[in-house]
């Protein structure tokens, strides 16, 4: 039950008597007359039993972009129906405009639109229908909330497709399917050609160029088939915001446009993410659906607040095969973390892969360090230093252990990943 303005106002109007005559017994009889009226208008108030609701599958949405979904209502009881219908969702689905006014005849359908915008990652759910139906003096309001599932599925962002297409673009020049040819140093031989100046001497032909008037070059094309292997660390280092984003969503941007782009170069994706245990390993051949598949992938993942266990993660990675790989670790770089557990495990992964560790630089650490103007900005610039400091320190010794190492900001850090891969390939280092 539920109670409108209609029985606060005719509550007030009480006044009018009690004025007229000043007496408690007369307010008791207003009461006594109110509270009649509003239980005779409970009384004769549609039943919501005589709705029903069927709601239409949402879907998959990306982060932060619109959708909706569709909730069919319909009179399945002899009488007509008029009140108000509220369709809630968890916060962070971005319901908006959610409360409708339903007048239906008997045997009447009606279907009710809800924009939606999710905010978070993963599987947002519908949290229930509350149903008011007005009495025939709309006094009270009969009031009911039913449970129609729904969800929507939502995605990663991905807002580093829009370098793809200049990176596709560059893959088509190694490729030598662009008009303009620029043969990358692969291993899979293409053709040979006539020596010109700036050619490396390397690539000369000296058995072709014996049969020839003219030094003859070998060319090459870039690989294809490779595996790359996306490792993805949501412990507790990838909670962390730089510039209100979390690091663990930057870091599965920058791993998207890198799966999509070896997708579309030939190679095979795989990925691995885990922080204490494995939270999801997936094997993608050499499509065009890797990131859509990725994306899904990743849609459940959160920071745990624990340390990752790269022992276990370093076997999973081992656990897909044991042909070479460029594998790509996407963690933060904090020196103490690295050192304690990622060190130790590394000369298992470089024995027999090329490994690229990939982290979100966060700027402000350089914006602190250039404060000079008081005292504490002065404290606080030191503190600064240190931080990048040891984050040099450590960056030198993973390169010493044969890591390649990109740190750059959230925005920056997808096309370095996504141009370091075409460098390796260019040079036939996969």
């Amino acid at each position: 039950m539920a109670l409108t303005g209609r029985f606060v106002l005719l509550l007030a109007l009480g006044i009018v008597p009690v004025l007229l005559r000043p007496d408690l017994d007369t307010v008791w009889l207003w009461l006594l007359v109110v509270c009649v009226l509003g239980l005779l208008d409970w009384a004769l108030a549609p039943r919501i039993s005589g709705l029903s609701f069927e709601r239409a599958a949402v879907g998959q949405v990306r982060q932060g972009h619109p959708t909706s979904t569709t909730l069919a209502v319909a009179n399945t009881g002899r009488r007509r129906i008029r009140g108000r219908l509220r369709d809630a969702w968890q916060p962070t689905a971005g319901a908006s405009d959610n409360r409708h006014r339903i007048l239906l005849a008997s045997g009447e359908r009606s279907l009710l639109v809800t924009p939606l915008r999710p905010v978070r990652r993963g599987d947002l759910q519908a949290v229930g229908v509350t149903v008011r139906l007005n009495g025939p003096l709309g006094l009270v309001s009969r009031q009911q909330t039913q449970r129609v599932a729904g969800s929507v599925r939502c995605l990663p962002p991905f807002e580093s497709r829009k370098h793809l297409p200049s990176r596709l673009a560059r893959l088509r020049e190694l490729d030598g399917r662009a008009a303009i040819r620029i043969r990358g140093q692969g291993t899979e031989f293409d053709s040979l050609r006539e020596y010109v100046r700036g050619d490396d001497v390397r690539s000369i032909d000296w058995r072709a160029s014996a049969r020839n008037r003219n030094v003859v070059v070998r060319t090459w094309q870039p690989e294809r088939d490779r595996r790359v292997v996306l490792v993805l660390d949501t412990s507790r280092t990838s909670a962390g915001r730089v510039q209100e984003v979390p690091r663990l969503d930057a870091a599965m941007d920058a791993a998207l446009l890198l799966a999509a782009l070896a997708a579309r170069a030939g190679d095979r994706v795989d990925f691995v993410a885990g922080d204490r245990r494995i939270r999801s390993r997936l094997r993608l051949a050499a499509q065009s659906g890797v990131a859509v598949a990725l994306q899904d992938a990743m849609s459940d993942l959160q920071p745990i607040i624990a340390e990752a266990d790269w022992s276990s993660l370093a076997g999973a990675v081992q656990g897909l095969g044991r042909q070479r790989a460029l594998v790509v670790l996407l963690t933060p770089l904090e020196p103490a973390a690295i050192e304690a557990g990622l060190l130790p495990v590394l000369p298992t992964l470089t024995r027999h892969h090329r490994v690229v560790l990939a982290s979100v630089r966060d700027p402000a650490l350089e914006e602190m360090a250039s404060g000079r103007d008081s005292a504490g900005d002065a404290y606080a610039a030191a503190a600064a230093e240190q931080a990048l400091e040891s984050r040099a320190r450590t960056s030198d010794l993973l390169r010493a252990l044969g890591v390649d190492v990109l740190d750059r900001d959230a925005e920056n850090l997808p096309p370095a990943l996504a141009d370091h891969y075409l460098m390796l390939k260019a040079r036939g280092l996969l």
